[in-house]
């Protein structure tokens, strides 16, 4: 294997594995806010102790996230240093903006969230649950703007080096923040984040249930659940026709690469099948006739960029790009229909003697993290031959100086550490489910009677 192939599957490796985490926070940031409002409009109890059930749960997601994160910037400075001056410039300015918007905030009240339940009032605990809620989300909003940068580039200027090298250099920064890719790629990766923490509340919720442990606080967990994964899985929808639109715009190979579209033309829509490429056709498949043309366009007729229309040197791999794609959209929409369906039934009270529904839903939270890492190798394999699209060839963005066997070394490292890291993430995520709620977490006043200790 090649140098440049290990320092890809490396980087691959340690992003995909930091990639669980984020999600997780963001989602179930929300569904905080959701729980501790809910104790502060209704009063009751049981949502307090959800809430303080759930805060543990993401304080282990966050903490794991943020160790598993460190690893993956080093790269850029070792593996990939072409790549690094070449969007320094850019990426310095969203990376900042991350720290200062986001990760300040973010961990400046995580410590009033985890600590401060029966130390402070009730409406500040649930500002500092709001805050948090928000540099998560914050987070991903400038993450999201350097990655969409190097999809759809903006707001820039190539400078060249005394070295003799090239660098982009901001001319506009809002052109930047607000690339043709920024809105579009933010809004399905968001949505993502909810679908993982409400699918994760839903399985733990359902776990209980079945176990028939906790019913009460399961079955309003549930349904809370339930109700976020149906909303961001239907607005999922809307967002993943947008962005079909976008690319069709902005990166028509990558297009022709999900469609496995070799002819320009009307082009049909698979639902999915085996793409030969040394063939260039699409086996054992089944496909909407003209369904691409009428999805991006709004006329069955419009003609679709095909791979015929890009150099063959400018052209990803077809066939992981397709099947990563379709494995994609098919796990989102069966959680559309689980969600839905699971909803009705928990409406009607029909769910709680349904032990195979509960079952499903319990494996169902394994749904948006497969869909997340799907869609994010389809995207980024999908812009391959560029690491910046247009701009910078990948091949031209590694360290030459790096060998082979630094990297496989590092990456045999990083696998026995991150496997260490997923058991102990896995050993207290189970230990606390497992023990359950607290009764403790009952507070015996409503929120308005509750006041701070005194000795804060």
């Amino acid at each position: 294997m090649d140098v440049l192939t290990l320092a890809r599957l490396q980087f691959a490796f340690t992003v995909g594995f930091h990639y669980l985490f984020p999600p997780l926070s963001i989602g179930l940031g929300l569904l905080l806010v959701i729980m501790e409002g809910t104790w502060l409009a209704t009063g009751k109890p049981i949502y307090h102790q959800m809430a303080r059930y759930w805060t543990r749960i993401f304080g282990l997601i966050f903490a794991i996230g943020v160790a598993t994160g460190i690893v993956m910037e080093f790269q850029f400075g070792t593996n990939w240093s072409v790549y690094s001056r070449f969007v320094g410039d850019v990426f310095g300015s969203a990376l900042a903006s991350e720290g200062i918007f986001a990760f300040f905030l973010e961990s400046g009240f995580l410590a009033l969230l985890l600590f401060g339940w029966d130390r402070i009032g009730p409406k500040l605990h649930f500002f500092a649950t709001c805050m948090v809620a928000l540099g998560a989300h914050f987070s991903a909003v400038w993450i999201i703007v350097a990655n969409s940068w190097q999809q759809t580039p903006a707001g820039y200027h190539l400078v060249e080096t005394a070295a003799g090298r090239w660098r982009a250099e901001i001319t506009d920064f809002w052109a930047l923040v607000f690339n043709p890719s920024t809105v579009d790629r933010l809004t399905h990766t968001v949505l993502g984040a909810w679908q993982a923490g409400a699918w994760m509340v839903v399985s733990v919720s359902a776990w209980y249930l079945l176990k028939k442990k906790h019913t009460d606080f399961a079955g309003r967990g549930l349904k809370i659940g339930l109700i976020v994964a149906v909303v961001a899985s239907l607005l999922q929808l809307v967002s993943g026709h947008d962005s079909a639109v976008g690319v069709s715009r902005n990166q028509p190979a990558k297009l022709a690469a999900f469609e496995a579209l070799y002819k320009t033309g009307p082009a049909p829509l698979w639902l999915f099948g085996w793409v030969n490429e040394k063939e260039q056709e699409v086996r054992f498949g089944v496909a909407i006739p003209r369904g691409l043309s009428l999805l991006v366009s709004g006329n069955p007729n419009e003609p679709v960029t095909g791979l015929d229309k890009i150099p063959e040197g400018d052209r990803p791999p077809v066939n992981v790009v397709f099947q990563t794609y379709h494995a994609m959209v098919a796990i989102g929409m069966g959680l559309i229909a689980l969600s839905i369906f699971s909803l009705i039934q928990l409406l009607r009270g029909a769910i709680y003697e349904q032990r195979w529904l509960l079952g499903l839903l319990v494996l169902a939270v394994l749904g948006p993290q497969l869909a997340n890492q799907l869609g994010w190798a389809s995207a980024e394999i999908g812009r391959q031959p560029w690491i910046v699209y247009g701009l910078l060839r990948t091949a031209d963005a590694f360290s030459k100086t790096v060998g082979a066997q630094p990297i496989v070394a590092s990456l045999v490292l990083f696998s026995l550490v991150y496997a260490l890291l997923f058991a102990v993430f896995i050993f207290l995520l189970n230990h606390k489910i497992q023990h359950g709620p607290e009764e403790s977490d009952l507070p015996p006043t409503t929120p308005l009677q509750q006041e701070p200790r005194a000795d804060v």
